[in-house]
């Protein structure tokens, strides 16, 4: 009988202001098991030390583009985390 690993899914994180400071760095890889959405980053997030200062459902950015918490991500996507924004 031959093993064969679960997919997983490879992402870059990358924390800004206030949430690298609670999760100790400004960027962190993680290895998710596929398929994975940008709820299950978060969700993986908040289960490290420090990440229960994460919200529930922070801003989140792929690639660049803001997306809902359903959005899929893929092995090699750039995941922003972002705070809370104002303007003026």
């Amino acid at each position: 009988m031959t093993h064969t690993a679960a997919p997983t899914v490879s992402v870059h994180v990358m924390l800004f202001a206030r949430y690298a400071e609670i999760m100790g760095a400004d960027a962190l890889a993680l290895e998710l098991p596929a398929p994975a959405t940008v709820a299950h980053v978060v969700a993986a997030l908040r289960a490290r030390p420090g990440g229960a200062g994460l919200p529930v459902r922070p801003l989140c950015a792929v690639n660049l583009v803001q997306v809902p918490p359903e959005h899929p991500v893929a092995s090699g996507d750039e995941i922003a985390i972002l705070p809370p924004m104002a303007g003026g």
